[in-house]
């Protein structure tokens, strides 16, 4: 792969990956505490919909991340960076795909506080695995720029 294309691959990748860094953490500190506050009447209303405008939200910069990754893996094979970028991208899609939605299945059924709490809990792997991919995203950067 030429470096013009990497380097357009990689601020791509930078740029999906603080967008989720940002989201994440605003998820993790304010939107999912607050769930506790909505009120067990609506609450049903509320998780279902939430779940249905999110996706339009998080699906687009999670394929886009997910997609530099892949690239970045063939690109630089042999790169520890890469591999580790791509692993973090898997942990995050293993945990949303096998944790996360599940719990926001098990909530819209409506408000269960065991549930929210473990959510809530459970989350803190993804701000983990999204904040380090930013900073990894940030070194790969700054060690293939050409």
């Amino acid at each position: 792969m030429n470096e013009t294309r990497l380097n357009a691959i990689l601020l791509t990748q930078l740029a999906a990956t603080w967008f989720m860094v940002g989201l994440i953490w605003l998820v993790q500190i304010v939107h999912y505490p607050l769930f506790s506050r909505v009120g067990a009447a609506n609450f049903s209303v509320y998780a279902r919909r939430h779940q249905r405008l999110m996706t339009f939200v998080v699906a687009p910069p999670m394929i886009v991340e997910l997609f530099c990754s892949a690239l970045i893996v063939w690109a630089r094979p042999a790169s520890a960076l890469a591999w580790i970028g791509a692993g973090l991208a898997a942990a995050i899609w293993l945990s949303t795909a096998l944790v996360q939605v599940p719990m926001h299945e098990r909530l819209s059924g409506g408000f269960d506080a065991r549930g929210h709490a473990l959510l809530v809990r459970t989350n803190w792997l993804r701000t983990a695995a999204w904040s380090a991919r930013g900073v990894l995203a940030i070194v790969m950067l700054a060690t293939w720029w050409r």
